[in-house]
């Protein structure tokens, strides 16, 4: 079904591109991706990975043979509520600011006794075999519904990583000579027949970062926001940064930030 909705989509993107004015196909396009996401909301199959992630929050695992249900996630031990949407964030007890998957990850080690190789060798899902980390940041992201982002970065530490990060964002790198505020610098841009947000303000930013983690149609898989960033860098024919950089926290401080006061709906679903 999701197939026949994409072609229908595409279908009058070509037929609008053929005749008619700008205005037209623009008007015509939006219409129909409005009621393609519409449908498609109805039954978001990330729902399905948000399950998966409390089961394996609760289920004892790893050398230590222990459950997630003390990981701090920066509200107290095994406080979720709100959580993803305070975070990337400083911890005092790593002396680190980070975000959802560096602190999920860090907990893996700590708490189960996973070492980093272990608990990051699947960070992302493949065809036939879906990631946990995914399916964990999916529940936690779950439990901000709702919630109003609150990344302000006042501490020290948060304040540098938001600074490095805004630096990256406007920074022209690569064999093109891009930036991430090239697509994303500007209102009104569009990339095929995606809208690309402005992020540089509350607005434009809150519309990206509120629906992360997200299902992409396209990949038939959820993606986190680290995969998102580490994707859209690779594209943008940088040199691809390892899961877990300090330049993919810092970016996520610059956005969330930036999207301070806009409201949770996650998980998501996107072309």
């Amino acid at each position: 079904m999701v197939q026949r909705m994409l072609k229908t989509v595409v279908g009058v993107a070509l037929a609008c591109a053929f005749g008619g004015s700008a205005i037209a196909q623009d008007s015509k396009v939006a219409d129909e991706l409005a009621k393609y996401r519409e449908a498609l909301a109805d039954g978001n199959p990330a729902d399905l990975l948000e399950v998966k992630g409390e089961s394996l929050w609760t289920e004892k695992r790893g050398p230590k043979n222990a459950s997630l249900e003390q990981c701090d996630m920066g509200l107290g031990p095994g406080k979720l509520e709100g959580a993803y949407a305070s975070l990337p964030k400083y911890f005092k007890d790593t002396n680190k600011v980070m975000d959802v998957e560096s602190r999920l990850v860090h907990c893996m080690m700590t708490l189960q006794g996973f070492t980093k190789e272990e608990a990051t060798r699947q960070w992302f899902s493949r065809p036939g075999k879906e990631s946990d980390i995914e399916a964990l940041v999916t529940f936690i992201g779950a439990k901000s519904n709702g919630m109003k982002i609150n990344v302000p970065a006042t501490h020290p530490e948060e304040a540098r990583m938001a600074k490095m990060g805004e630096y990256i964002f406007y920074r022209r790198s690569g064999p093109q000579d891009f930036s991430c505020s090239i697509c994303h610098g500007q209102d009104g841009k569009r990339i095929r027949l995606q809208d690309l947000g402005n992020l540089t303000t509350q607005e434009g930013a809150g519309t990206a970062m509120k629906t992360w983690p997200s299902y992409r149609v396209s990949q038939g898989a959820v993606w986190t926001m680290q995969r998102r960033l580490i994707d859209c860098m690779r594209q943008a024919r940088w040199p691809e940064p390892n899961y877990l950089a300090d330049s993919i926290i810092a970016l996520e401080t610059y956005l969330q930030k930036t999207a301070t006061g806009t409201v949770m709906e996650t998980p998501g679903i996107k072309r």
